[in-house]
């Protein structure tokens, strides 16, 4: 079986995104912003999202993380983001840091 040609894969952003909170969160919020991308876009929207939590791109120092999305669902995770209010019972916000359409260059911008 061929693979498929460049032009007809599907084209993938990152997300990088920060958590401002009292208290530090160990783990990245996958269910709360799955939750808030779901009562916000319905579940076609989220499934076309096509949301991966790369789970060993989370830094807990500095409270940030990156979510990988498909390139016309950006904004619609960004906004999705907007309205996450708890994590683990604790107040805090999720803000957008910046996108980008390598992994590398996105982990080098906004982790370090």
């Amino acid at each position: 079986m061929k693979p498929l040609l460049p032009s007809l894969r599907e084209k993938k952003r990152y997300l990088a995104f920060e958590i401002i909170s009292n208290k530090k969160v160990n783990k990245m919020p996958y269910e709360e912003i799955q939750k808030s991308m779901l009562g916000l876009h319905g579940s076609i929207g989220l499934a076309d999202a096509g949301l991966i939590f790369l789970k060993n791109k989370w830094n807990t120092e500095l409270q940030r993380g990156i979510i990988k999305v498909s390139h016309r669902s950006v904004d619609d995770l960004k906004g999705a983001l907007c309205f996450v209010d708890q994590i683990n019972n604790t107040e805090s916000s999720i803000r957008s840091v910046g996108v980008s359409g390598i992994l590398k260059k996105a982990e080098e911008k906004y982790l370090q």
